[in-house]
């Protein structure tokens, strides 16, 4: 490279950790995320992702079903440290306004339908990763 020519900023990577046992959706939801760029783990079951949420920038969490108990391991590796400051997008089954209300109360940071989920995933996202724009 030509002196005083600045090579160009590379891009960095965004980690995040979706949390959807429901692996036919979560393979569309892994796949999505890939394709926009984001470094992206699936994860089937609490443990795994009790393991692999430290270090992620954004934590997706699928409450379409067992949502309580889903909720409940946000607020407990909030209250850990584990999410370092990591934010959280959950999605959950339109007709269930109940769930969208304990994961706001929560503090999920955004909560969307599962059809929205479906549609704007990747950018939900991004725009809840460090530096995004809000989707």
């Amino acid at each position: 490279m030509a002196p005083g020519v600045q090579a160009p900023a590379r891009a960095v990577a965004v980690r995040v950790v979706a949390y959807v046992p429901d692996l036919l959706f979560g393979s569309n939801v892994l796949g999505m995320l890939r394709a926009a760029g984001l470094e992206a783990e699936l994860c089937g079951d609490e443990e795994r992702a009790r393991r692999a949420v430290p270090g992620a920038q954004v934590v997706v969490v699928d409450l379409t079903s067992d949502a309580e108990s889903r909720v409940g391991l946000i607020e407990a590796l909030r209250a850990e440290g584990g999410l370092d400051g990591a934010r959280t997008l959950a999605f959950y089954s339109h007709v269930d306004v109940g769930t969208r209300a304990s994961a706001l109360a929560a503090g999920f940071d955004a909560v969307v339908p599962r059809s929205r989920m479906a549609r704007e995933g990747a950018e939900l996202v991004k725009g809840l990763a460090p530096g995004g724009a809000p989707a």
